[in-house]
């Protein structure tokens, strides 16, 4: 399986008003393992970033001046991403401001040129639900280190999202299940799963007593049988 993990730099925060791409990183994954084969490039906006957006990422218009504009490397990005899954985090973000250039090339709209777009924004919030889900906040959590990340650079981060993504989704196989294989009578090879032991540690008689004394104790402020009864009686 081909992934590309992605991120971007703009000039401001909506293409609806002119912002343009600036920076695109990519970082592929084939079978989750890194394989080095990235793609990397700045991009002249031909305007002006706007005040907050340099301040994130501090790429200059004297600096971006010289570099190719989107219409020079947009053929070579189609077919670095033509038909991969794409991970980006916050999507939408990404992808309005990709669709926007390409459009403004008269191609189709880069979401048609890959095979699914994975939102690792909203996977982080389905896993940590109420906690911060920024980039940085997923490395500390992860223990990826981004000491080296002063400014906001799109190769940059994708390589941060990349281990993040890995580490997101890894798993615990190993925690779950133990693979046997077995040779039957005709020699061939038979894999069967055996699940692991299950341990199962009965509550003693004071945690039992002190359970029962806890609801006493909500039955009381509820003036009746409180609903966890239920499920002690069952």
């Amino acid at each position: 399986m081909r992934q590309i993990v992605l991120d971007t730099e703009t000039t401001g925060l909506n293409p609806r008003t002119g912002d343009r791409v600036i920076e695109v990183g990519c970082v592929e994954l084939k079978n989750r393992m890194l394989t080095g084969n990235n793609f990397h490039r700045y991009i002249n906006p031909e305007r002006d970033s706007e005040e907050g957006a340099l301040a994130v990422h501090g790429l200059t218009t004297e600096f971006l001046r010289d570099k190719p504009k989107f219409a020079e490397i947009a053929e070579e990005m189609r077919d670095y991403i033509r038909g991969a899954e794409v991970i980006i985090h916050n999507a939408p973000f990404d992808l309005g401001f990709l669709n926007n250039e390409f459009k403004l090339l008269g191609l189709p709209t880069f979401t048609e040129h890959c095979t699914s777009v994975i939102d690792t924004l909203v996977h982080a919030k389905e896993m940590h639900p109420g906690k911060r889900n920024s980039l940085d906040a997923l490395c500390d959590r992860y223990g990826v280190s981004n000491a080296h990340r002063k400014l906001h650079g799109a190769l940059l981060d994708a390589e941060l999202l990349a281990d993040v993504y890995l580490s997101m989704t890894r798993g615990q196989n190993s925690l779950s299940m133990d693979i046997e294989v077995e040779v039957s009578s005709d020699g061939a090879l038979l894999e069967t799963v055996a699940l692991a032991e299950i341990v199962v540690m009965p509550a003693s008689a004071d945690e039992l007593a002190e359970h029962d004394s806890l609801l006493g104790g909500l039955d009381k402020q509820v003036k009746g049988t409180c609903v966890w009864r239920n499920y002690a009686e069952a």
